[in-house]
C-alpha cells in the first residue's frame, strides 16, 4: 500500500475473492471485479459485472417453502481473454507453473494492472501484462489491453477471447441453494472481422443486454459462437525480446438505458467508434484526475491511504454518471452479490459524504426513494396505516424485498428473517431530505419532492403511535431497531419489539422538522401540498403531540435500547468469547446451541448509540428535552459505557458508529474503533464477507469521519457549524467539500488550529459558526481559527 497504489505481490488462491473484490473496477453505470482474464468462475475465482438497478426475480424452494427473492443480476462476462501454447492446456495460476505474479491497482487513474511470468517448461516463461479499465469518461466502456513476451525460445501462442452468456448469480455460498439463473435467449454473433456480439434478456424483469466486444491484433481474428459465448481467436508467433499485443475493448448498454432504439444496435455502434486503447486511457486518466479534484482528501499516514481506496471505491459505486440513473445506494458496491444487491438504510453513512462533494448525485440518490413512494404508501396502507413505510430493502420498484427466510451457515438451518420490521428506514430516508437540503441550499427539491417525501414518512409515524394512559406517552410497538439481533421478546409468538429508542427519537425528529419545513413553506406550495394530500390542522396537531410524547424507556440510569432490555439475561461474553474466539456473529453462534439471542442483553451494533451518530450533542439534547428528559453529559456517557461493553460488533458499521460517538465524547479509545471501522473491509474482519462485496456504507462513513465528525462540521440554518475534536492520530489533514454553489472549499485541520480558504466566484460570502461565536467567509478569503486547549476556538 503506498499513497496511490493498492499492491498485491505472489498469487494465494485463497485470497482471490477478496482481491477481487477490492480490485473491482466501476464507474457508477457498471463495475467488474477483479478477477484475472484467463480464469473461470468457481470456488476460487468470480469476475461478477454488475450494472446499477439491472434486477430481476426468481422464485425458489427452500426448505419446504416457496421463496421469491430480487437480485442484482450478474451480466455476461466480456472479461474472458485466455492462452495457451499450441495443443495444450490454458495456463491459469491454478493449473500453471507460476513464477512471479503482481497486481496493482492504481487509485489516481483507476486502473488495474497485472503481471504475471508462467514456466512452460524447458527454459521458456511466459510473461503476461495486462491493464484494465472501465472508463470513467464514457460509461457504457472498457478495455483490457494484454501483452504476452517470451524468453528461452520462440513459441505460438493460442489465444481466445469471448463474450460469456452462461453466467449465473453464484457468488454467495449462502445464497446457492437459491435460483441463480438470471438471463435468458442468449444470442451471439459477428458485425465485423474484429466484432462480435452477444445479446440477452432477464427471465422476468425483462431488461434486454447488449454486449459487444473489438479485438485488436496484427493477426488474423477467428470468430465463432459456441453457445452460449461469443468467441474470438488468434495465433501468435512469439520470439524473445519482442512483444506481441492485444486490446479487447467492449461496450455494455441494456434497455434500461435513456437515448437508446436498442441496446445491442447501440452497444455495436459505441464499440466501432470507440478510439484505441492509448487513446481511451488518456481520457480516461482525465476523468478520474477531475473527479479526484472534487473529492480532495490529504491525509498522511496509513489512515490516509486507507481512506483513499475507500473514497475510490464510492467513486467507482456513485459517479457522477449516478446522477442520470434511476438508482439506489447498493449496501455492497457494485462489487458482488452479497445482500442481492439491495438498498438499505446505508444511504445514511453515504450520502452525508456526497453532499459537500457530489450533490447531483445525491439528488438523484433521493429522487429514486420519491418514485418510490407510492409504493411506500402501499406498504403503509397493507398494514393499516397512512403514510409512507419505506422497505428495508429495496430493489427495482420499492417493494420490501426482505428475504423472509436466511440461512445461518453456522447451523445449517433456515430461519425466519423479520429485519423487515426495520421501519426506522423511513426516517433516515427523511433525515438525508433534510440534510441533502441544508448543504446544497437546494429549496426548490425540499419544497417539492422533499416536502412530499417528509410528509408521508411523517404520517407514517403519527399513526403508528398509540397513546397508552399507564405511561401517559405514545408508544410505538411490534418494531425492530439497528442491532437486528432482537426481532422478538423471548418466547413470544409474534415478531416485534417496543419503544425501540432509537426508532421512537428519530421518528419525534422527523416529525419536528417536518412541522418545520411546512411552516416554512410558501403559502401556495403549503396550501396545494396539504389539499392534495388531505393535510389538515387536526393532523398536525396529533403530529406536535406526538412529537412530545414518543415513549423512550429508561433502565439504571441509562436509555433503554427497547422497552424490556434491561430485563433480560446477562451474557457470559468471557465464556463466549473463550469458547468461540470470533463472536461477531453471536446471533448464529447462538441458535446453533438452540438458543436465542433475544433472550440477552446483546447487540449487534450500535443502536441507542446511533443517535450520536445523526445529532450533535446539542441537537440530541433538544431532542430528549422536548420529549420531556433531560440527558446531561453523564447520563451519555454511562449510555455509552453501558452498550460498549454489550456489543459485539456484528456489523462493519458498527466500528464506525462507536469510533464517531467516543470521537465527539473526547474519549481515549476512539482511535481503537476507527481502526476497526478503517480495516473493515481491507483486512475482512467479518471472516470473509468482502469477497462478497464491500461494504459501502462503512466504507463512505469512515470519509464522513474526517470530514465531519473530527471537524465538527455540520451543516444547519445556512451556515457551515465547526468544533474540531481530533484525535491525536489523525490530528492534521486537509479536505475540499462544495457547500451551496461554492466548490472547492477547503479546510485544514491542523494542531491547535483549523484554516478556512473559499476560492474566489460572485457568491454569497460563507457564514460560519463556532461555539463561541460566528464569522462570514468572504470569496477568496482564507481564516485561521485557533483552539486551545480546553477546546474553545477563537480567530485569528
Amino acid at each position: 500500500m503506498t499513497g496511490w497504489t493498492w499492491t498485491y505481490t505472489g498469487y494465494d488462491a485463497t485470497d482471490e475473492r477478496l482481491r477481487e473484490a477490492l480490485c473491482t473496477l466501476g464507474n457508477g453505470y457498471f463495475a467488474t471485479r477483479g478477477a484475472l482474464p484467463e480464469c473461470d468462475a468457481g470456488d476460487v475465482h468470480y469476475p461478477g459485472t454488475y450494472a446499477a438497478g439491472c434486477y430481476n426475480r426468481l422464485t425458489s424452494k427452500v426448505a419446504g417453502r416457496l421463496v421469491e427473492n430480487e437480485d442484482m443480476v450478474n451480466l455476461p462476462n466480456w472479461l474472458p481473454l485466455r492462452f495457451r501454447l499450441a495443443g495444450e492446456q490454458w495456463l491459469t495460476p491454478d493449473t500453471g507453473t507460476v513464477l512471479g505474479h503482481h497486481q496493482v491497482l492504481d487509485l489516481a487513474s483507476g486502473i488495474l494492472e497485472r503481471r504475471t511470468r508462467y514456466g512452460l517448461g524447458d527454459d521458456l516463461v511466459l510473461s503476461v501484462r495486462q491493464q484494465r479499465l472501465v472508463h470513467m469518461a464514457d460509461p457504457h466502456l472498457a478495455a483490457l489491453h494484454t501483452e504476452f513476451s517470451v524468453a528461452g525460445d520462440a513459441v505460438d501462442l493460442q489465444v481466445e477471447a469471448a463474450l460469456d452468456g452462461g453466467v449465473s448469480n453464484a457468488g454467495v455460498a449462502r445464497y446457492r441453494d437459491l435460483d441463480g439463473r438470471h438471463l435468458t435467449h442468449v444470442h451471439g454473433g459477428t458485425d465485423a472481422p474484429d466484432t462480435v456480439w452477444l445479446r440477452c434478456r432477464t427471465r422476468t424483469s425483462d431488461i434486454r443486454i447488449g454486449l459487444a466486444a473489438r479485438l485488436t491484433a496484427d493477426v488474423p481474428i477467428r470468430t465463432g459462437h459456441p453457445f452460449p459465448r461469443a468467441v474470438q481467436s488468434l495465433r501468435l508467433h512469439l520470439e524473445p525480446g519482442r512483444t506481441a499485443t492485444v486490446d479487447k475493448t467492449i461496450a455494455l448498454h441494456t434497455s434500461r438505458d435513456p437515448a437508446i432504439s436498442d441496446p445491442l444496435r447501440a452497444a455495436i455502434d459505441r464499440v466501432r467508434d470507440a478510439p484505441g486503447f492509448d487513446a481511451l486511457l488518456t481520457s480516461h486518466r482525465t476523468a478520474w484526475q477531475l473527479l479526484w479534484r472534487r473529492a480532495d482528501l490529504d491525509i498522511p499516514g496509513e489512515a490516509g491511504r486507507t481512506l483513499r481506496l475507500h473514497l475510490f471505491h464510492v467513486l467507482q459505486t456513485l459517479s457522477p454518471h449516478t446522477a442520470d440513473l434511476d438508482v439506489g445506494v447498493p449496501a455492497r458496491g457494485l462489487h458482488g452479490e452479497a445482500y442481492r444487491g439491495h438498498v438499505f438504510w446505508d444511504e445514511l453513512f453515504v450520502l452525508p459524504y456526497l453532499d459537500l462533494h457530489f450533490p447531483e448525485v445525491s439528488r438523484a440518490l433521493l429522487r429514486y426513494r420519491h418514485r418510490r413512494l407510492d409504493r411506500a404508501r402501499a406498504s403503509a396502507r397493507a398494514i393499516g396505516r397512512r403514510g409512507a413505510l419505506y422497505p428495508w430493502q429495496s430493489g427495482s420498484d420499492g417493494r420490501e424485498e426482505t428475504q423472509e427466510l436466511h440461512l445461518n451457515p453456522r447451523s445449517g438451518r433456515w430461519v425466519p428473517d423479520h429485519t423487515r420490521l426495520q421501519w426506522h428506514v423511513g426516517s433516515a430516508v427523511a433525515y438525508n431530505v433534510w440534510q441533502y437540503c441544508e448543504a446544497s441550499g437546494d429549496t426548490e427539491f425540499l419544497h417539492t419532492v422533499g416536502a412530499e417525501m417528509m410528509l408521508q414518512i411523517a404520517r407514517f409515524w403519527a399513526d403508528s403511535a398509540t397513546y397508552d394512559e399507564s405511561v401517559g406517552r405514545h408508544r410505538i410497538r411490534g418494531v425492530v431497531g439497528p442491532d437486528e439481533y432482537h426481532d422478538a421478546y423471548p418466547g413470544a409468538s409474534d415478531p416485534g419489539i417496543d419503544d425501540n429508542a432509537y426508532t421512537n427519537v428519530t421518528a419525534a425528529w422527523v416529525l419536528t422538522r417536518t412541522l418545520q419545513l411546512l411552516r416554512s413553506l410558501p403559502e401556495p406550495r403549503r396550501r396545494e401540498l396539504s389539499e392534495r394530500t388531505g393535510l389538515d390542522h387536526g393532523e398536525l396537531a396529533r403530529w406536535e403531540d406526538v412529537s412530545r410524547t414518543l415513549h423512550v424507556p429508561f433502565h439504571n440510569d441509562v436509555i433503554s435500547q427497547f422497552g424490556g432490555y434491561g430485563d433480560l439475561e446477562e451474557l457470559d461474553w468471557d465464556g463466549y468469547r473463550k469458547r468461540y474466539g470470533d463472536i461477531r456473529r453471536l446471533d448464529r453462534i447462538l441458535e446453533s446451541e438452540g438458543d436465542s439471542v433475544n433472550r440477552y442483553q446483546a447487540s449487534k451494533q450500535a443502536d441507542v448509540l446511533m443517535l450520536g451518530f445523526l445529532f450533535s450533542p446539542s441537537e440530541l439534547q433538544d431532542l430528549f428535552s422536548r420529549l420531556g428528559h433531560r440527558i446531561g453529559e453523564d447520563t451519555w456517557q454511562r449510555t455509552v459505557d453501558y452498550y460498549l461493553a454489550r456489543t459485539s460488533h456484528g456489523s462493519t458499521l458498527s466500528g464506525l458508529v462507536h469510533g464517531w460517538v467516543l470521537a465527539r465524547a473526547r474519549r481515549a479509545e476512539a482511535w481503537a474503533y476507527c481502526q476497526e471501522a478503517l480495516r473493515g473491509d481491507v483486512a475482512d474482519v467479518q471472516g470473509g464477507t468482502t469477497g462478497e462485496g464491500i461494504h459501502l456504507g462503512a466504507m463512505a462513513g469512515t470519509l464522513d469521519l474526517v470530514q465531519r465528525c473530527l471537524t465538527g462540521l455540520e451543516t444547519r440554518r445556512g451556515a457551515l457549524w465547526l468544533d474540531p475534536v481530533p484525535l491525536p492520530e489523525l490530528s492534521s489533514y486537509e479536505f475540499a467539500l462544495r457547500y451551496r454553489g461554492h466548490w472547492g472549499v477547503r479546510l485544514h485541520l491542523k494542531q491547535g488550529g483549523l484554516e478556512i480558504t473559499v476560492p474566489s466566484s460572485d457568491h454569497s460570502p460563507i457564514d460560519v459558526r463556532l461555539p463561541d461565536r460566528a464569522l462570514c467567509v468572504e470569496p477568496g478569503e482564507t481564516v485561521r481559527l485557533v483552539f486551545p486547549w480546553q477546546g474553545r476556538p477563537g480567530c485569528v
